[in-house]
């Protein structure tokens, strides 16, 4: 059930605008795919896409996100308890039909963004009125990168979407320490190497919430909600580079420390820069962390 509870607060009181659910799968459709990028991460491909006559399916939507990952969504208008099972069928489609998927990305979106397709962490996100207990106990028993998300309309311009259960499924999270042990970084005059401080990080983004997921990709490490909240860069000779999806325009830029890179090309998504040097700006960039994974 929606725990959260919303209020039209007037000068005369204060008045709870009642959630509902859409009268149709179509319109919560409809209303995800034309804003996938602002409410998912997601750059939106293609709708109703046919799985061919062997397979005899149609998949809800199809996505990139920010990571370059492929990205299945299903929708569901109230409960229904196969929702996971037939997003996991179309899931195992598109594993087995990579060069048909890359096609399509190449298509919409280019044939830079079908050369970096990220294989290694294929998506499924459910979104459907609500889930049982038993939806959430399943996603955490397959090896998948699966998402469950719960919406609600409220009055006649908002939607509201809540995320119910995360899972990173097989995405390989192990390879963060070779990858840092391969880098011979200075050692900084509080005496903790890049590496340390790298690893302090990656603890500080992990701890924010029990769903937060790592996504590595070559230029950096991709910390995600629903979307990226964080993307950390691999450590440099004296500082490390987190970019945020906190928006720069509210916060105290500090020369050196933080900076507004909007409209800068960067690895990783997000317009606010933190350059990360000590053990000290890392706690100094905890609010920072913690404000970007609140907009996530």
């Amino acid at each position: 059930m929606l725990s959260l509870k919303l209020f039209h607060v007037e000068e005369s009181g204060a008045t709870e605008v009642v959630p509902y659910l859409a009268e149709a799968e179509a319109d919560v459709q409809g209303l995800v795919e034309a804003h996938m990028g602002t409410l998912l991460g997601v750059r939106f491909l293609a709708s109703e896409y046919s799985t061919g006559p062997v397979h005899g399916g149609r998949i809800d939507s199809l996505g990139l996100d920010e990571n370059g990952a492929p990205v299945i969504v299903e929708f569901k208008r109230g409960v229904d308890a196969g929702v996971i099972n037939q997003g996991l069928f179309y899931l195992s489609w598109l594993v087995d039909h990579r060069a048909e998927f890359e096609r399509l990305v190449r298509d919409r979106l280019g044939m830079t963004a079908a050369s970096q397709v990220l294989w290694s962490g294929p998506r499924l996100i459910c979104i459907a009125g609500d889930f049982t207990r038993y939806d959430v106990h399943a996603v955490r028993e397959h090896r998948r990168s699966i998402d469950l998300v719960r919406y609600r309309l409220f009055g006649s311009d908002m939607l509201g979407l809540e995320t119910v259960a995360s899972v990173s499924g097989g995405m390989s999270v192990a390879r963060r320490t070779s990858q840092q042990a391969g880098t011979r970084a200075a050692v900084d005059v509080q005496g903790m190497s890049m590496v340390e401080l790298a690893s302090a990080v990656d603890e500080a983004l992990l701890g924010l919430g029990d769903g937060v997921k790592r996504i590595e990709r070559k230029t950096y490490w991709a910390y995600q909600r629903l979307r990226n909240f964080a993307c950390v860069c691999p450590p440099r000779r004296n500082k490390l580079l987190v970019y945020l999806k906190a928006d720069p325009k509210g916060v105290a830029l500090v020369p050196g420390f933080t900076r507004d890179v909007s409209g800068l090309g960067h690895h990783g998504t997000g317009d606010l820069e933190v350059q990360l040097r000590t053990p000290r700006d890392v706690e100094r960039a905890q609010d920072l962390f913690r404000a970007s994974y609140a907009v996530a």
